[in-house]
């Protein structure tokens, strides 16, 4: 993860031949940054694939792609794509239908509808060899055909972005709780705790769990990672559980 809170949320993922980022989020300064410190150039991107069109997953978006030398495909779903400004960009993008596979160079990527207040939100698992990768933030709860999208994923990201009582009495106003707290809104700390506890939830198969999409004023990684591990001792399963804490680059993961 180069980042991945409300402040601003962009991941790379890579094999040896295929270089992709999902989400542009950050500005373009600190993603060529961040990249440059896991040794990697963002001339070599391949692809970047859009979640939806919020502000802290696009913020970068036309600047990066002005960059010299970026000649990343941009795909985004339909409904996305027709909600983001591309006067500014200077290629067009892939625009595929939510639901709809895609083959990028090594990775089989399968996009999926999100219950979030966006224009046509997706979700996507991407799968290389025999190792597959769920990236599930920004949704108000956890959908049957999510929780099916997400099987035999041997690494999870999942947003925890609220401890709903901080959110209670946090500075918020009323109407913006209840947009957070809606099922088009953003998971809370419990209900990614239910998916790992429940048997249809985190799959057995998963090796590493990562929370992410932490607000950095409703919650803290300490209350994200309280409830999780609870969650993780209770339901038998073993998942490393990591939490991207807001505004900080993550470990890099070997899978």
């Amino acid at each position: 993860m180069l980042a991945s809170s409300s402040a601003g949320n962009s991941i790379f993922i890579a094999t040896p031949a295929t270089r992709i980022l999902i989400d542009a989020g950050l500005n373009r300064k600190e993603i060529v940054a961040r990249l440059q410190a896991i040794g990697e150039d963002a001339c070599r991107l391949d692809a970047i694939l859009i979640t939806h069109e919020h502000t802290d997953h696009v913020q970068g978006l036309p600047v990066l792609m002005r960059t010299k030398g970026v000649r990343a495909q941009v795909f985004a779903s339909r409904g996305t794509a027709a909600a983001i400004d591309w006067s500014d960009i200077p290629s067009e993008p892939a625009v595929f239908d939510s639901g709809s596979g895609l083959e990028i160079g090594d990775f089989r990527v399968q996009s999926f509808t999100l219950p979030h207040d966006a224009a046509d939100p997706v979700g996507y698992t991407l799968t290389a060899g025999q190792t597959k990768v769920g990236v599930v933030t920004d949704l108000g709860y956890l959908p049957d055909g999510v929780k099916w999208y997400l099987r035999d994923s041997q690494f999870i990201l999942l947003e925890s972005n609220h401890c709903p009582e901080m959110l209670r009495v946090g500075p918020y106003p009323w109407q913006l709780k209840q947009r957070i707290l809606s099922r088009k809104g953003h998971l809370s700390n419990e209900a990614a705790s239910e998916y790992i506890y429940a048997a249809d939830g985190l799959p057995g198969a998963t090796e590493t769990l990562v929370l992410g999409h932490l607000s950095e004023v409703n919650n803290s990684p300490w209350h994200a990672r309280i409830v999780a591990e609870e969650a993780i001792q209770t339901s038998g399963k073993r998942p490393r559980l990591v939490i991207a804490e807001p505004r900080k680059q993550s470990e890099i993961f070997h899978l």
